[in-house]
């Protein structure tokens, strides 16, 4: 199993930029395809982008590309989201998730792929 705690939300004002940060514990780290997502009251999770075990695949959402950029160490068993040209649309509660499937392209976006999920962190953009 593999444990996850994000970090890095907070308040932001329009155009701003946040780096969330997901740090994992846990067996075999490296074996996992790692992803963000988000949810905004009333809304379904919506995935944001995602990135195969050894980092050398990415894809993020349409509603995000060329804002948000997904990353990691697997030195320091984290995960991360950097965030720019925030907007109030971007304003949710994000998960970090990981599976152990090997999953591509736009499935690597759906909730129900993933098993492990942190707690959340808040991101506020007004």
């Amino acid at each position: 199993d593999v444990q996850l705690v994000e970090s890095g939300g907070g308040s932001v004002q329009t155009g701003g930029s946040l780096r969330l940060s997901c740090a994992a514990s846990g067996h075999n780290y490296s074996r996992y395809f790692m992803a963000w997502f988000r949810q905004a009251p009333g809304k379904e999770r919506e995935g944001v982008a995602s990135m195969n075990p050894n980092g050398g695949w990415s894809y993020h959402a349409d509603s995000v590309k060329g804002r948000f950029t997904i990353s990691q160490d697997n030195d320091k068993n984290t995960l991360y989201l950097q965030m720019n040209s925030l907007k109030p649309k971007d304003t949710a509660m994000y998960y970090c998730a990981a599976t152990r499937l090997s999953i591509l392209g736009t499935s690597s976006l759906r909730a129900p792929q993933y098993t492990y999920w942190g707690q959340g962190t808040q991101v506020t953009v007004s």
